[in-house]
């Protein structure tokens, strides 16, 4: 076996656990709680129960207690959310000023664009 098969062969394995693992902590938190957003509070059944997944409050995914005191159920909006940091709502809160003072967005990578190309003619 060569080693890239191996190393195919490893990740398969790692994939697969990871997925049985995250079955595992679903189905009991499904078990656990109501079909129900901890957040939004959207009621979910049927096939739209699959909108419905496991945030790990801590943020540790291999730490799953059975009392599920480390899980809450996020609809996907939610739970994109809560790992979004809550950056949107600061976008709405700054102002036009506050948005071009800020390192990340006051940077244009077009900015000189206009002399770059009649430079190159």
């Amino acid at each position: 076996m060569t080693t890239s098969e191996h190393n195919d062969q490893l990740v398969a394995l790692m994939r697969k656990e990871e997925q049985q693992r995250q079955a595992g902590y679903r189905e009991q938190a499904l078990k656990l709680f109501p079909h129900v957003c901890g957040r939004c509070s959207r009621e979910f059944e049927g096939k739209k129960l699959r909108e419905l997944t496991v945030h790990h409050k801590n943020h540790d995914h291999d730490y799953n207690p059975a009392d599920g005191s480390n899980w809450e159920l996020l609809c996907l909006y939610c739970h994109d959310h809560e790992h979004s940091g809550g950056v949107q709502e600061q976008r709405d809160t700054d102002g036009p000023t506050e948005r071009l003072n800020k390192p990340s967005l006051a940077h244009s990578p077009f900015a000189a664009l206009g002399d770059r190309l009649k430079q190159s003619k």
